[in-house]
């Protein structure tokens, strides 16, 4: 009021007042400042040209300017109305179906709109009421905020930061079958665990679809810094560029070592869950590895110096001597050497043993 009492001595204060709150309620509308672009527009070029432009035709325009007729002359009239109807729909659910689905979420936190449908439909057959189905007991659920979790941790709910992550996640590439007809370059990898006198020990495994090129490292730690640094020495030792990469969902895939695949852009796909089969190749090779070479070598495992040089020898022994029937009796860097004609030079380096030894 001591605001306004000196204001009503000037002449015409409430209708600038009027103008600029109108004005504010504008600019603060984007939607509003492209239709006033829009019928400018429309005035300086014609129909014809800002239906091109914008999509607007006449009858749109015409619209808009009744608007601003109507509110005489006020630019807030351009901002849209609210589509929010005026009476919205309440809730016809009973009191005593509320009561009940709460009074069952407090006692059992844990259990789900299915299995509380069970108990509900003897509850409203002993009482005379209508039943609801499994999606509205959900919605109740959720419109209440039926979680009772006295641990701090929330299960299930919607509202929550995990909920929301796993909402705005990156989606994965999945592929659905197991790498047929590829080129050189797809490899598929995998890790294998071994628990000796409770110590486990971690094989990082990758190899070639086509060639059947593989590389094997023993690690101590199952995670994807490691995962990263297996690829790095992967990518040193494997005789042609690498296309993509296909592996599991296990957590040592993720983080660091996807990140590093983005920066290299190297396509990562993944296989489906309990889906063994869509990786075969490496399965199989882990499965050679361990009958060949774990199973025979366990009485060294735990000397890492001594254990590392023979499973280099191994490796070198399974790409440059070991015949594979996939591959007509003939080695992994045999093939290399025909269809990619390479040189005797590069199948000598890579049968070097110093220098495999070296990178693993």
């Amino acid at each position: 009021m001591r605001i306004k009492a000196p204001l009503n001595r000037i002449r015409g204060w409430r209708r600038c007042y009027q103008m600029l709150s109108n004005l504010k309620n504008f600019s603060g509308s984007e939607i509003a400042n492209q239709r006033l672009k829009i019928i400018e527009f429309y005035e300086q070029y014609g129909e014809k040209a800002t239906k091109e432009a914008f999509g607007a035709d006449r009858k749109v325009i015409s619209r808009w300017r009744s608007r601003l007729k109507a509110g005489k002359g006020r630019l807030a009239a351009l901002i849209p109305y609210s589509t929010e109807p005026n009476r919205k729909r309440q809730s016809k659910t009973p009191i005593e179906i509320l009561e009940f689905i709460e009074n069952l979420r407090r006692q059992y936190p844990r259990l789900g709109k299915d299995k509380i449908k069970i108990f509900l439909d003897s509850f409203c057959k002993e009482y005379s009421l209508k039943t609801i189905s499994v999606s509205t007991i959900g919605n109740i659920i959720k419109k209440n905020n039926m979680f009772y979790q006295v641990t701090g941790k929330v299960y299930h709910d919607p509202d929550s930061k995990w909920a929301k992550n796993q909402v705005n996640r990156k989606k994965k590439n999945r592929v659905c079958y197991a790498p047929k007809n590829v080129d050189y370059g797809y490899i598929v990898s995998d890790t294998a665990q071994k628990i000796t006198d409770g110590i486990k020990e971690y094989f990082y495994s990758a190899i070639d679809v086509k060639s059947r090129f593989a590389i094997t490292l023993n690690y101590k730690e199952l995670n994807s810094r490691n995962m990263k640094d297996f690829y790095e020495r992967f990518k040193e030792i494997f005789p042609h560029k690498i296309k993509c990469w296909q592996s599991d969902n296990g957590a040592e895939h993720l983080g660091e070592f996807e990140q590093h695949l983005e920066k290299e852009n190297i396509p990562h796909y993944f296989s489906y869950p309990r889906c063994p089969k869509i990786n075969a190749h490496i399965e199989r090779y882990n499965r050679t590895l361990k009958e060949e070479f774990v199973y025979n070598n366990l009485d060294i495992i735990h000397d890492k110096k001594l254990f590392n040089e023979c499973l280099a020898e191994f490796v070198i022994f399974y790409n440059t001597i070991r015949p594979h029937h996939s591959l007509g009796l003939k080695t992994p860097l045999e093939v290399l050497k025909l269809n990619l004609q390479m040189s005797h030079k590069s199948v000598t380096y890579t049968k070097n043993l110093t220098f495999l030894k070296s990178m693993l």
